[in-house]
């Protein structure tokens, strides 16, 4: 979820960041994230004096592996926010400078010197509409929207999905399936050295459109718009547990929790799932509900499964497709 990766950085209140960072610190060593994300040290220092923002994906992860929640006062924005205003600046300056703001005329000139020797002898030009299988409702369609709800984007052109380069090496090659499976179209795969992160990315904008108007999903920022799942899903029961499986496959975590009793130490395994959209958050507490599990909320961004019995039931009822979530459980 990055975007170094994702191309999203978080804002907090003022102090807020400094806070979490530390607080994240008590459990995993600078050392340790730099190696983690392939980060330098020096960068998470900066994040900790909130010199910089911190990185969303980068902090996502860091929040699931700590179990620790992110704070509800924070902003994400897009890696180029600021771009807007530095753009505005430049104008100005090059107005000063040279009375004009670019050349449109010479843009246009050079564009059909282009087309006319090169881009309309090229089949694969942009503008050409490519094809993809248009598929009904179905379990692996519901699954395939809760990827994109939980690890996923959609821009104007693109669908894609971030995930961790080694931790989720073999669910990366499952949502690459899946998609193929369903849309019968081709997945780039690209590797982020810096943040040990693989996107996954469909460039179709047909795609884009079925999940638009048939799938009543959003383009950009899913936080700000407080993206929900849609109806089709939340009317049949099947289709919903499809879909928080694939909610939970990117956005929950499995982990161990450890107490002491007289001084002999016990644990036992717990499910969270972590989503700062709030109408997502319902979705996951109210689907456990109807299958006789016992969740509860914490600070309207957490779902929790803390019984023995309700993780049991939740892997007999709804299950994984993340190697690492049942590597975890079975451990």
């Amino acid at each position: 979820m990055t975007k170094s990766i994702n191309s999203e950085r978080v804002f907090f209140k003022k102090g807020e960041q400094k806070k979490l960072i530390n607080k994240i610190l008590l459990r995993v060593s600078i050392k340790e994230i730099s190696r983690l994300f392939n980060i330098s040290e020096r960068t998470i220092r900066d994040w900790r004096r909130e010199k910089f923002s911190a990185d969303f994906f980068v902090l996502k992860k860091l929040c699931k592996k700590t179990s620790i929640s992110l704070p509800s006062r924070l902003i994400v924005k897009n890696r180029y926010w600021y771009a807007k205003i530095g753009a505005s600046k430049g104008g100005k300056a090059n107005w000063e400078k040279y009375g004009k703001i670019g050349d449109p005329e010479y843009r246009k000139k050079k564009w059909y010197e282009w087309w006319n020797t090169e881009g309309k002898y090229k089949h694969n030009f942009i503008g050409k509409t490519k094809l993809i299988k248009k598929p009904s409702y179905s379990k692996d369609l519901a699954e395939f929207v809760g990827i994109v709800l939980g690890d996923g984007s959609i821009t104007k052109y693109q669908v894609n999905f971030t995930l961790h380069r080694e931790d989720d090496k073999e669910y990366g090659n499952f949502v690459t399936n899946l998609t193929k499976k369903i849309f019968n179209v081709p997945v780039s795969v690209s590797y982020n050295k810096k943040y040990m992160a693989t996107n996954y990315v469909i460039s179709r904008k047909e795609l884009v459109d079925f999940c638009v108007k048939k799938l009543n999903l959003k383009i950009g920022n899913k936080v700000r718009q407080q993206v929900d799942v849609p109806d089709w899903i939340k009317k049949n029961k099947n289709y919903s547990l499809a879909c928080a499986r694939g909610l939970i496959d990117t956005d929950g975590s499995i982990f161990d929790h450890h107490y002491k009793v007289n001084n002999k130490l016990y644990s036992y395994k717990k499910l969270s799932f972590t989503n700062l959209s709030k109408p997502l958050v319902i979705f996951i507490y109210k689907t456990m509900k109807n299958i006789g599990l016992n969740p509860r909320i914490s600070r309207n961004k957490d779902v929790w499964l803390d019984s023995k019995n309700d993780i049991k039931n939740y892997f007999k009822i709804i299950n994984s497709h993340n190697q690492k979530h049942l590597n975890r459980y079975l451990k």
